[in-house]
């Protein structure tokens, strides 16, 4: 586990280097061991390794390097008398094996990535959704912990939302849910986060922003959502915003203050925004 994470880390051109020198060693190990002994399979190991950790294309670059070293390795353990037709056609039959592996390969960590990514999108918006949420804040949470710097996170839930859905329909409530994510979205910087957390309820991620930035950018959205709405759904917005200049211990706590903060407000009234700073 230990050399995959590394290997995760290390750049694309530095894997596909080290799997090269890999093949070649299997190569030389094969050559001076003789023809009595195969190291066959040890070939797939650099061929499996740049196409899960590269891609296809150097996956099958690497198939094609493997194929000619176990070439070179067969006709340097035989005497030349010894070559025929056979050991080009094991070696076409080695590279269609290695081939198939890397597009084996390549493709499932193709669809592992692809369903990681639903597993942490919201089926609905296209933003991310709880889990990936709370991924995401617990990292802040261990910057925060680790090198100080703020951050600040932020709740909100759309004001009347089951009276759009009672009266306009579910698939209104739908297009207002997608129209409040892409309107915070575009209000953001690039840095920072909205995700669903399910329902009509929403939930931001600042990092590194103190309270007059969070304060700014809270406002900024609230300005946003009420235009995007305007005219069309019958709603409104409240919003807990707490800016952490040390961070709790525990997620719950970092969430769920901002979370009771957005529910006074709607307690009070609704359409409104209540912020808090905690560590001072």
């Amino acid at each position: 586990m230990l050399l995959v994470n590394l290997l995760a880390r290390l750049p694309r051109p530095v894997v596909t280097a080290l799997a090269f020198l890999l093949c070649v060693v299997v190569g030389v190990v094969d050559g001076l061991s003789g023809p009595d002994y195969s190291l066959a399979p040890f070939y797939l190991v650099p061929v499996i390794m740049t196409a899960w950790f590269v891609g296809r294309k150097a996956g099958y670059l690497l198939s094609c390097a493997s194929a000619l070293v176990w070439l070179v390795a067969e006709m340097a353990g035989r005497d030349y008398s010894q070559f025929g037709y056979a050991i080009y056609w094991n070696d076409f039959m080695e590279l269609l094996l290695f081939l198939l592996t890397a597009l084996i390969v390549s493709a499932l960590k193709g669809a592992l990535e692809r369903e990681n990514e639903k597993a942490r999108t919201d089926y609905l918006t296209g933003i991310p959704n709880r889990r990936h949420y709370y991924e995401l804040v617990t990292g802040e949470m261990q910057r925060n912990q680790r090198y100080g710097g703020p951050f600040t996170i932020a709740y909100l839930d759309i004001d009347n939302f089951k009276t759009v859905n009672d009266t306009m329909g579910h698939a209104e409530g739908d297009q207002l849910l997608r129209q409040v994510s892409t309107t915070i979205a575009a209000a953001m910087r690039q840095t920072d986060t909205v995700a669903r957390l399910g329902g009509d309820e929403f939930a931001l991620l600042l990092p590194e922003t103190d309270g007059e930035s969070a304060l700014a950018m809270a406002a900024k959205v609230r300005q946003q959502l009420k235009k995007g709405v305007e005219g069309r759904w019958p709603v409104s917005f409240s919003m807990g915003l707490v800016t952490y200049l040390k961070s709790p211990s525990t997620i719950d706590e970092v969430v769920g203050r901002a979370d009771g903060l957005m529910y006074e407000v709607k307690e009070k009234g609704k359409d409104a925004l209540r912020w808090e700073v905690v560590g001072e």
